[in-house]
């Protein structure tokens, strides 16, 4: 094998071998192998216990995923914590047997991942993708619903593979989580001021621009108007409400 930290599945149907991507998801790859390691606090099972071994596939669908993870075993358990996602543009769900996080929305992992048994691209920058499958999609692709995993084996490949701290990197990124808020506001508001160049703002911190005064009648306080209206994204292209689409569809009624 080539250096680098990967994952053995041992289950009830043969072995899955994973290669993980702790170079560009660390925190991701650094919770999940504290975990099935032992060395990650959780309020599940005791430090120095693999949080997975005997877990099962509490749900499997056919030709899209297997997803494992639960403690309960029912698709609500965590660890008792949560963090947030740590999407990496090279890593995309393009393939057969990508390891990714499974979640309730963003910034809501645990311990709860899926293996993919055929592309799909619309969990892009929804679901971290931390992995990917280098044997045993055959495994994957014959898992059933309430399969065991019956053992998760980490195994360390390299010099700087045995050094690579999984707690640390998980602990660094989320120490981290407040600049990259910060990074994220200060973002947005340059986006803002870009996008509103050459416009008025009123009291209430409304943004308006005039793009063609008319020349009809004047509206007076107080009175009702109709207006149309679009609302739209910063990236120019998700619509989000809409009054010209509202109006089609109550003439379809």
């Amino acid at each position: 094998m080539q250096e680098g930290i990967y994952v053995k599945f041992i289950t009830e149907k043969g072995d899955i071998l994973i290669k993980l991507t702790h170079d560009k998801t660390p925190a991701t790859v650094g919770n999940f192998v504290a975990l099935a390691e032992g060395t990650q606090k959780n309020n599940r099972k005791p430090l120095g216990e693999p949080y997975y071994n005997g877990l099962k596939f509490h749900r499997v669908i056919p030709d899209f995923m297997i997803q494992g993870g639960c403690p309960l075993g029912t698709g609500t358990g965590s660890p008792g914590y949560q963090f947030d996602d740590e999407f990496h543009p090279e890593l995309k769900h393009d393939r057969p047997g990508v390891l990714s996080m499974a979640n309730a929305g963003p910034g809501t992992n645990g311990s709860q991942f899926f293996i993919t048994h055929v592309p799909t691209p619309w969990l892009d920058n929804k679901h971290t993708v931390f992995g990917h499958v280098i044997e045993g999609q055959d495994v994957v692709d014959a898992i059933k619903q309430n399969d065991l995993m019956r053992e998760l084996q980490i195994i360390r490949v390299g010099e700087a593979a045995q050094k690579w701290d999984a707690v640390t990197a998980f602990e660094k990124f989320n120490a981290e989580k407040a600049q990259r808020i910060e990074a994220e506001r200060r973002k947005a508001e340059e986006i803002l001021k870009n996008e509103t160049i050459g416009f008025d703002k009123t009291e209430s911190g409304l943004f308006y621009k005039i793009e063609q005064k008319g020349n009809g009648k004047q509206v007076q306080a107080g009175k009702t108007v109709r207006v149309h209206y679009t609302g739209m994204l910063l990236d120019k292209t998700t619509i989000f409400d809409s009054s010209y689409k509202t109006q089609i569809n109550l003439l379809n009624l």
